[in-house]
């Protein structure tokens, strides 16, 4: 029962985890990267759909992010949807291609990204800190229901904590590889 717990707050850390490397990529450095356009959706017959299910989003260069709708019908509409997104990024027709060029960082926008990665960060830190409290919970009710010793949910609990604090760990890493990226000019 113990083993159940740790390895169910074990698995929903990695998951916390997961979900900030991939909020992580998205946070777009100077160069081209096609996560960036992952949330920009399009609207298509009536529904809301991602641009990368309406067209073809490939890198042109380090600099450069080229979309090709399947549809010329959804040129405009893609175009406008980029710009739209507030993503900072002034895309350009080209013929039935879209070229998104990736614009320099200034010093300012550095700053306000690393501030929002920090964000994530800490929201990530919040939610390995939730899952550490559920799975104390749980260790609890195991005593309620006289299914443990304290003892054991002592161990239990310092069990726990190590995981939190090696997830945490793992977090703060994660956030300072992001912030030395960003800080690169």
């Amino acid at each position: 029962m113990i083993d159940d717990v740790k390895k169910n707050a074990d698995q929903k850390m990695q998951k916390s985890l997961e979900a900030l490397k991939s909020d992580l990529g998205k946070v777009r450095t100077g160069r081209a990267h096609t996560g960036i356009l992952d949330h920009v959706m399009v609207e298509y017959y009536g529904s809301l759909v991602a641009v990368n299910q309406v067209a073809n989003v490939t890198l042109g260069d380090a600099r450069t992010i080229n979309v090709q709708p399947y549809e010329k019908t959804m040129i405009s509409k893609v175009e406008k949807a980029i710009r739209d997104a507030d993503l900072g990024l002034n895309p350009a027709t080209n013929g039935d291609l879209i070229r998104v060029p990736m614009p320099m960082l200034t010093e300012e926008r550095r700053k306000d990204l690393i501030k929002v990665v920090r964000g994530e960060a800490e929201n990530a830190k919040v939610a390995l800190r939730n899952v550490r409290r559920d799975a104390n919970d749980a260790l609890k009710k195991l005593i309620k229901d006289k299914e443990i010793s304290e003892d054991d949910e002592r161990r239990a609990q310092d069990d726990v904590q190590k995981l939190t604090d090696k997830y945490v760990a793992e977090v703060e890493k994660m956030l300072q590889t992001k912030e030395t990226d960003l800080l690169a000019v």
